[in-house]
Formats: C-alpha cells, sequence, structure tokens
C-alpha cells in the first residue's frame, strides 16, 4: 500500500502543506495565509494563533483529498529565531518576534560583551548573536518586559508551537536551537554557561531532538479536528533555511543550495563540523544526524520583488488582471526585454538591515544609477540583478572559507523566486554556472520537512537514501555573452556599500 507524509511549513506569509508519497510525488499543496505585524519601524510580529489557525484550515482542506489511512507521519519546517514564549500552562505570552526583526543591536552587543568578545563568543556557539537570532530577543524580553520574561516558561520557534499543537509535546530540534545563538552547535547541546554569563535563566530552553526524531504521536483530539489518524507519528523537522536545503539534495557534502524565499540563502551540507572564523556564516546542526550546514542568509530576497510589487499598487494589480497574468508575471514581461545589467541601474535589497555578506542590522536599500531612459522594467529586473548580486556575495564568501569540502560546478534553487525563468537565468549569467531546479523545489520547506517525516516514520532509513526521491526538473545555462557584462556590474555593486553606508542607515 502506498503510504503518505505530511510536510508543513510555517514561513513568514503564510504556512504551505503538502501531502507526498513514498515516490516523491506531490499528491497535494495548500497555502494558507495570515497577517504579519509591525509596531515599530525594524520590528516583525506574528500571532503564533495565528499559524495554528492557518494549519487547520489548510489540514481540513488537504485531508478530504488523499486517503488518510495511508498517512505514515508528519513533520514540519518553519522559519527560524521566531521567539514564541509560553506560560506554565502552555499559552502564548506575548507575539512572536520574528527572525527579520531589528530591536536588538543593543542586547547583541551585550550578549557578545558579556562573552568575552566576538572570539570568546565563537568558542561557545560558533557564531555570531546575530540580531535575527532567538537569543536577543529573549534578553530583549527580560530587559523590556520583565512581566513576560518572569510568566515565561519556555521558549521555542514557530514550528515547534505548531508541533506541540498536534502532538503535547514541547521540544526543538538541532538547527532550529542552532538559531538561538546560544547553542553549542559543535557538542550539540545549549551552551548553559554562555548563557549564565547573560543572565538568561537556563530552564526556559526546550529540549532538543533530532530533526528525525519523533517527537509525539497525532492525539485523539487533534485527529477529530484534522481527521489525520490518531497515533500518526509527529517527527521533529527542522528550521526553513536547513530543511528547504534537505528537499534540494543538500545532504552529502559539496552541493551548493539557493533558497529564494522572502528572505535568501545560500548553503552547504558539510560531514563534519567546522570552526566559522569571524562568524561570518552561520553553521548550524544539519537535519541528518552528526552532520552540519554552513549557510550565509541576506534579509530581502524574494522579500525585495514582493516589496516592489506592492508599491506599485493597485495600478500593476488592476493591469495584471486585464492581462490575465500574475503581478509578477507582469512585472517579468517588463523586466524580460530589458538589457542585461538593466543598463546600469543597481539595487541593494537592504530593506529590513543585512546579515549576509554585511552584517549591518541598520542598513538601508537603495537604488543607484537612475537615468531618464530607465522603465518599470529597468527597475523590476534591477531587483532581481540586485539580489541575485547580493547572494554571489555570500557564495563568494562560503567558496573562500576553509570548509572541507569542494563547491560543486552547478547550483540548486529553490523558493518561490525560483519559478521565475528570467530570474533563474540572471542567476546563471551572474553565477556562471548552470541553475538546477527539482521537483519539489517551489514547496520550498514544506518538501524537506515531507522527506524527514518520511524518515522519522520509517519509510526511508536515512536523508542519504531519501534523496534519491529528488528528482530533477530543469536545467538553466549561463549565457557567455551576457559575462562581462555582468562581471562589470558586480564590481560596481560590491563598492556601493562601502562608500554609502553612512548615508544609508535610519535615524
Amino acid at each position: 500500500m502506498s503510504k503518505i507524509v505530511l510536510g508543513i511549513d510555517i514561513g513568514t506569509s503564510g504556512c504551505k502543506l503538502i501531502a507526498m508519497n513514498n515516490n516523491g510525488d506531490i499528491l497535494s499543496s495548500i497555502v494558507e495565509s495570515y497577517p504579519l505585524y509591525t509596531p515599530a519601524p525594524g520590528w516583525t510580529e506574528q500571532n503564533p494563533d495565528d499559524w495554528w489557525e492557518a494549519v487547520l484550515r489548510g489540514l481540513n482542506k488537504i485531508i478530504p483529498s488523499i486517503d488518510a489511512k495511508q498517512i505514515s507521519g508528519i513533520s514540519f519546517s518553519g522559519q527560524m529565531h521566531g521567539m514564541v514564549a509560553l506560560d506554565c500552562n502552555y499559552n502564548v505570552i506575548r507575539p512572536a518576534i520574528l527572525w527579520n526583526d531589528q530591536r536588538t543591536v543593543k542586547q547583541c552587543q551585550e550578549i557578545m560583551q558579556k562573552a568575552g568578545g566576538l572570539e570568546k563568543l565563537l568558542t561557545y556557539t560558533n557564531n555570531r548573536m546575530l540580531t535575527g537570532f532567538t537569543g536577543g530577543k529573549i534578553l530583549w524580553m527580560k530587559q523590556n518586559e520583565p512581566d513576560n520574561y518572569n510568566k515565561t516558561t519556555v521558549i521555542i520557534n514557530p514550528k515547534d508551537y505548531i508541533r506541540f499543537k498536534l502532538c503535547g509535546n514541547i521540544a526543538t530540534d538541532v538547527s532550529d536551537a542552532s538559531g538561538y545563538g546560544l547553542f553549542d552547535v559543535k557538542n550539540i547541546k545549549w551552551a548553559y554557561e554562555l548563557i549564565e554569563k547573560i543572565g538568561l535563566r537556563g530552564d526556559i530552553f526546550p529540549p532538543v531532538l533530532q530533526s528525525v526524531d519523533t517527537a509525539g504521536y497525532i492525539t485523539k483530539q487533534i485527529s477529530s479536528l484534522t481527521g489525520i489518524p490518531e497515533g500518526v507519528p509527529v517527527v521533529a523537522g527542522g528550521g526553513d533555511a536547513v530543511i528547504s536545503t534537505t528537499g534540494l539534495g543538500l545532504i552529502g557534502t559539496g552541493r551548493v543550495g539557493i533558497t529564494l524565499g522572502t528572505s535568501g540563502v545560500v548553503a552547504l551540507s558539510l560531514n563534519g563540523y567546522i570552526d566559522n572564523p569571524n562568524g561570518m556564516l552561520q553553521i548550524s546542526c544539519n537535519n541528518s544526524p552528526n552532520t552540519w550546514h554552513a549557510m550565509g542568509v541576506t534579509l530581502a530576497a524574494a522579500g525585495s520583488y514582493e516589496w516592489f510589487k506592492k508599491s506599485l499598487g493597485n495600478m500593476l494589480i488592476d493591469t495584471a488582471k486585464q492581462e490575465n497574468i500574475s503581478p509578477f508575471d507582469y512585472l517579468n514581461n517588463l523586466a524580460s526585454p530589458t538589457n542585461p545589467g538593466a543598463d546600469g541601474l543597481l539595487y541593494l535589497p537592504y530593506l529590513t538591515g543585512e546579515r549576509a555578506p554585511i552584517n549591518d542590522p541598520n542598513a538601508t536599500g537603495l537604488f543607484a544609477g537612475i537615468r531618464s531612459t530607465h522603465t518599470l522594467g529597468h527597475f523590476a529586473r534591477a531587483v532581481q540583478e540586485g539580489v541575485a548580486f547580493s547572494l554571489k556575495q555570500v557564495f563568494d564568501l562560503i567558496n573562500s572559507s576553509d570548509t572541507g569540502n569542494s563547491t560543486s560546478d552547478e547550483i540548486v534553487i529553490a523558493g518561490g523566486g525560483a519559478k521565475s525563468p528570467l530570474w533563474r537565468q540572471i542567476f546563471a549569467d551572474i553565477f556562471n554556472l548552470p541553475v538546477k531546479t527539482v521537483y519539489g523545489s517551489a514547496e520550498g520547506g514544506s518538501f524537506g520537512a515531507a522527506i524527514v517525516a518520511g524518515v522519522g516514520c520509517g519509510i526511508w532509513d536515512s536523508l542519504k537514501n531519501a534523496a534519491s526521491i529528488i528528482k530533477p526538473q530543469s536545467t538553466t545555462l549561463p549565457n557567455p555573452l551576457n559575462l562581462p557584462i555582468y562581471s562589470k556590474a558586480y564590481e560596481k555593486y560590491l563598492k556601493l556599500y562601502p562608500a554609502l553606508s553612512d548615508f544609508m542607515h535610519l535615524d
């Protein structure tokens, strides 16, 4: 009998749920949206119960479309670093502070100082304390909302909250724990000495599971709410920036993956632990036990295109409707005829600060080189190229690091932005490498979560063997005529931030 696994991704703009069989075929895919709140400039929050209600809506749509008796397991992907604070009854205390929130600059500096400086901090965690990381948010809550901090029994991440709602058990996994900035990724345990130094309680950090471990089972109550049979294994899962690359086949060493979600990720899978000099990369535990993951994360990849679309407002939406296409396809149609390099127009995608390749939470974005001849299509193309340039910087940084792994001669790309043939061509030309997509890559973290669910419930005995179901889908080759154009544009791009950073900060 065919077996089915469910993958749930708790993203920033919505949750995606997929049902996949043991051959790797996606049987059904559902997206449910929820709101994002910005109570102050640079702050981003969401209500965890909005995630839960969206998941319930999605499950009530996807379960009737499949044979529920065949469901063998369920697992999760989720936006990393989000702080979900729960009280002694496991009720949500305050809105979740998200990965792209920038309020914790002061707290991150304080953590580094109390650790004994950057080099000492890296000996505890092998990572900088970035503003997006959970650790700074916890310290911010203690300093600014002491009543909420004192009520807190445990801090978990977004996908952990949904897993708790389904099976009743509190935990996180090794990949999401790595994103707290208070986790010893070398020895795979909480860095309690550092936690004590910065004045946080050690008891608020949850148990840590391997991504493929079973965290619990679907309860009778949840079965009646969702239609998932009681007793189905609920597998730990992973943070989206890591588990989405598992869905790309970055399970062994040497394959580079790029994820074009709201954020952008350049990642490389590692079979062994490596040091992280100066903390320029993010080193995490990977979804396969006793493996690691190196990545650099930008904060506004496909999020830049989403911002650009919204900034054009109803005019764009109405015009796209008249042509019976999506607003993104309409913009792509305008961008495609413009010249590579957008005739000198450049875009820096620092809309919510930046994490990599520069670590500057106060940086702002900009367009440079604007001329009277530039059209809407030029701006649309410049946004796509600017995002590609920023990820090329991260790629160059990974290549220059002592990862102990030879990078591949191809890039596997995923996320919503990977659906665009134009954007894939831009990446192939800027990186001067073939760009490939694989079946399921457009599903993002939910596809990786489904694979992890399959290993957790015993369909496959390891993630390495499960990778056989990841099927090639498309290949985009670089156009050699565009190489000198993009090489020259990239050189100019690299000079923009150093030259203009003093003028790019919020007051």
